[in-house]
């Protein structure tokens, strides 16, 4: 891979330790991926935020690159393992929090916005069309891809990590326009509702895979996307796929010859039967990926008229932006559950304290019984919140 005489320069340690192995980083990468130069980035987020899944490995490598890295374009941050400001109230223990502490501030000292929230394109760091980018997170980089049009490849943490410092990252993958082009034509006929375009996303990730799907047939909201992107790249790795008639550029591509699938009312009672595995929830958990505004006015709505009548523990999970902007429908929802921040249902540590989590999440879905040793129910918001109301 080339490199310029100051990429060379940082290669070889003349701006410091963090820089030096930010860059080894990079071009081990792109060594490993055949790229041909680095190409400037115009923003990064960062998937390792949470205690439960990076250890200590993961806060021993970032205290030591952050004793003298910082980053160089704007960087936000996926969710941590606890809300910052009320883990307690979580039952997060002590120790936990400690750790989970020292690995913020660890992102703080490098200039990283504390953001802690998967859906980065809602508040803060929002691309624009053509940019290219440094994401990871699997559902927001296949958003920022497919929705807005900005180029990233699938990330990893330590990858994004040493693109933002750099401000660069190697150019391969789907920064090339070949890999963007679609390979399968997704025919869906499933109606509306999150719910329903989770399962969608589930169903066409277990059969695309790491391909790119081309959707016709459905027009699909913000908040319909963003868990369709989450659902695929959860059960599939799919980081970037096309919607005909809505995402840009998708009306360019000739999918005549490509092979075709159908996916309807049958596919999505499959994919729901295929993700429960348990019946009586001890936590309801909403908000994977993190609710939007427009959901936060949904769910208040629904449940201002309404009370509380079984006692079961509900986590309404969205980004501190957010809940600071919804006021209103904070008070609502508190009276039901906990409006959590900073944090989800997947990388908080709720096997300490849960067995069976119940969610409308197919992401949330494919990782709690891994991830965190639960039980699972699948089913849309209305039944979820009509077991406690």
């Amino acid at each position: 891979m080339y490199l310029t005489r100051e990429e060379e320069a940082i290669l070889d340690g003349e701006k410091g330790y963090g820089y030096q192995k930010a860059m080894e980083l990079l071009v081990a990468i792109g060594t490993v991926y055949d790229a041909d130069r680095l190409v400037p980035i115009s923003s990064a987020h960062l998937s390792g935020v949470s205690y439960k899944t990076i250890g200590e490995g993961g806060l021993d490598f970032l205290l030591d690159i952050s004793s003298n890295a910082r980053v160089s374009v704007h960087t936000t941050l996926n969710p941590a393992g606890m809300d910052l400001t009320r883990w307690k109230e979580m039952g997060v223990s002590s120790i936990f929090a400690r750790k989970q502490i020292d690995i913020v501030e660890c992102y703080r000292r490098m200039g990283i916005e504390i953001s802690c929230t998967c859906t980065p394109y809602l508040t803060t760091n929002v691309p624009r069309m053509g940019d290219i980018v440094a994401w990871a997170e699997s559902s927001a980089l296949s958003y920022v891809n497919s929705v807005i049009g900005a180029r990233t490849n699938r990330e990893g943490g330590p990858g994004a990590l040493a693109a933002a410092i750099i401000g660069k990252t190697p150019h391969y993958g789907l920064h090339l326009n070949e890999n963007r082009m679609p390979t399968v034509v997704v025919e869906a006929d499933v109606g509306d509702g999150v719910f329903n375009h989770s399962l969608l996303g589930h169903a066409v990730g277990r059969i695309v895979s790491n391909g790119v799907p081309y959707f016709r047939g459905i027009r699909p909201s913000q908040d319909e996307i963003k868990t369709l992107a989450a659902a695929m790249a959860a059960s599939g790795s799919i980081a970037i796929f096309h919607i005909e008639g809505v995402t840009p550029g998708a009306d360019r591509y000739d999918v005549d010859t490509l092979e075709k699938i159908e996916i309807g009312e049958k596919e999505l009672h499959d994919a729901c039967e295929s993700l429960n595995t348990g019946e009586e929830p001890e936590l309801i958990a909403l908000g994977c990926p993190h609710l939007s505004i427009g959901e936060m006015k949904v769910l208040a709505k629904f449940l201002q008229s309404r009370r509380k009548t079984r006692d079961i523990d509900v986590w309404f999970c969205t980004s501190r932006y957010v809940k600071e902007r919804c006021k209103k429908e904070v008070e609502i929802l508190e009276k039901f559950g906990k409006v959590v921040c900073d944090t989800c249902m997947v990388v908080a540590p709720i096997e300490d304290m849960y067995s069976c989590t119940a969610t409308n999440s197919a992401k949330a879905c494919n990782y709690l019984p891994t991830l965190c040793a639960q039980k699972v129910k699948c089913a849309d918001c209305v039944e979820l919140l009509g077991m406690i109301t």
